[in-house]
């Protein structure tokens, strides 16, 4: 899953694909390096981001997504608000990537089940302008396990088909470095749910635990593709990255390396 933040303040690459056209652009190249799906989104949640209003949202994400799915390009759609992604689904969008697993907006799960497309629910403890404020945890990856089994419940309680529905711990979100390193450990935990598991770590500042230094975002796609190809191993059904090319590469690596 390649990302275009189409946002003003995203921590890796804000502002540089703003302009629909830059972003439909840089999708394009994504796909070309190997991107199945491409992740939208007009909302940074990078930590002490602070929310944006929905009408600028879908400003900036609807022409983006229209315009991928026009090009046959399977979009998803990174939205915490319901309408926003009903948009987005109207505009082509097939997955709706919402960060807090339909907590952030209430109806959100309902408004999904109304369309046919398929939805991330991520673990979430609360906004990212107090993001490590509910890091508290006593067995991390055992907590993301039951709380991400909460949302599955949840959502099939608002009429989303089991085979709709991918959960992705959070990695990063509420979360210290060291849970979230501690979360990918027991990603066995989140993958024995039977549903499909979306990893995104990439360019994280918990990776600057293993590096041993503050790198530069860019720095750190080398250890998103290492963690990237760990998490598949570990059973992640798709992996979520700025820069496709590195990840893919190691993948293909690892495969040789098993004979796959």
């Amino acid at each position: 899953m390649g990302i275009v933040n189409a946002t003003p303040d995203s921590f890796s690459d804000g502002g540089r694909y703003l302009d629909p056209g830059a972003a439909i652009a840089h999708a394009e190249r994504l796909v070309a390096e190997g991107a199945a799906i491409i992740d939208v989104g007009g909302e940074s949640t990078r930590p002490g981001a602070e929310r944006v209003a929905v009408d600028e949202e879908q400003r900036r994400v609807l022409p983006v997504v229209s315009g991928l799915a026009a090009r046959g390009i399977r979009v998803s759609i990174d939205t915490m608000n319901a309408s926003t992604a009903v948009a987005a689904v109207d505009a082509g969008a097939r997955l709706v990537n919402d960060v807090s697993g339909g907590l952030a907006d209430p109806e959100l799960l309902a408004a999904v089940a109304g369309t046919d497309a398929e939805i991330v629910l991520g673990h979430w403890r609360g906004p990212s302008a107090a993001m490590y404020a509910r890091a508290e945890y006593t067995d991390v990856a055992g907590e993301v396990a039951r709380e991400l089994a909460e949302r599955i419940h949840a959502a099939e309680r608002a009429g989303i088909a089991a085979s709709r529905i991918v959960v992705d711990p959070g990695i990063g979100f509420g979360k210290t470095p060291e849970q979230s390193w501690e979360t990918l450990r027991g990603l066995d935990r989140v993958v024995s749910s039977g549903h499909r598991v979306l990893v995104g770590t990439s360019r994280k500042r918990f990776l600057t635990l293993a590096l041993g230094d503050d790198p530069s975002v860019e720095r750190r796609d080398a250890a998103t593709a290492v963690t990237s190809v760990l998490a598949a191993r570990a059973g992640a059904w798709a992996v979520r990255v700025h820069d496709v090319i590195s990840t893919r590469d190691a993948l293909a690596v690892a495969d040789a390396w098993e004979g796959e």
